[in-house]
């Protein structure tokens, strides 16, 4: 986010929640109130401006589902979300790949194409890494290997993030 950049977010099944569920908590105060200032409020005006907050951006992949259901119809639906990194990814984004076991084999087409295009890459998985812990310059693994435990755990990992990332740029 420094450097201007978005973060796009996938996953499958309970991981696309987590996906979304983290998006959520980017793009509007999570903690912290994060009110706009400046010319955000000259320009939006007092309404506007008073009820919006600071934003980190974030797209979930997930939320696409017209061009899901073509892409899979047309092409093939593993590269659903590989589409889509190549549609919205630019480098200096980021892609976090969410996955129990850490082989959802879309997720990893998706981690292929991000690093294509030289965008920083993040693994969320299990404790194993899966075939995704080895693409990602950053992979964080729970110490857990049930889907269920893993999913819980993968809660407190992303909204850690979500307070850390609020306190460095809404502080």
């Amino acid at each position: 986010y420094c450097s201007g950049g978005t973060l796009l977010l996938c996953g499958n099944g309970g991981s696309a929640s987590d996906a979304e569920h983290w998006a959520g908590e980017l793009l509007k105060g999570f903690r912290r109130n994060r009110p706009l200032t400046g010319q955000w409020l000259e320009r939006l005006g007092p309404e506007l401006g008073t009820k919006l907050q600071g934003a980190l951006p974030a797209i979930p992949l997930t939320g696409f589902p017209a061009l899901s259901s073509a892409y899979g119809n047309d092409v093939d639906s593993d590269y659903v979300f590989a589409q889509l990194v190549f549609g919205l990814g630019r480098a200096g984004d980021a892609l976090v790949g969410i996955s129990t076991s850490g082989g959802a084999g879309n997720v990893v087409l998706a981690m292929k194409v991000a690093a294509a295009l030289g965008m920083r890459t993040v693994a969320l998985t299990g404790r194993s890494g899966g075939e995704m812990a080895p693409l990602a310059e950053v992979s964080i693994r729970v110490p857990a290997d049930e889907t269920d435990r893993v999913q819980e755990l993968h809660l407190p990992v992303y909204h850690t993030l979500s307070l850390m990332l609020e306190e460095e740029f809404f502080a």
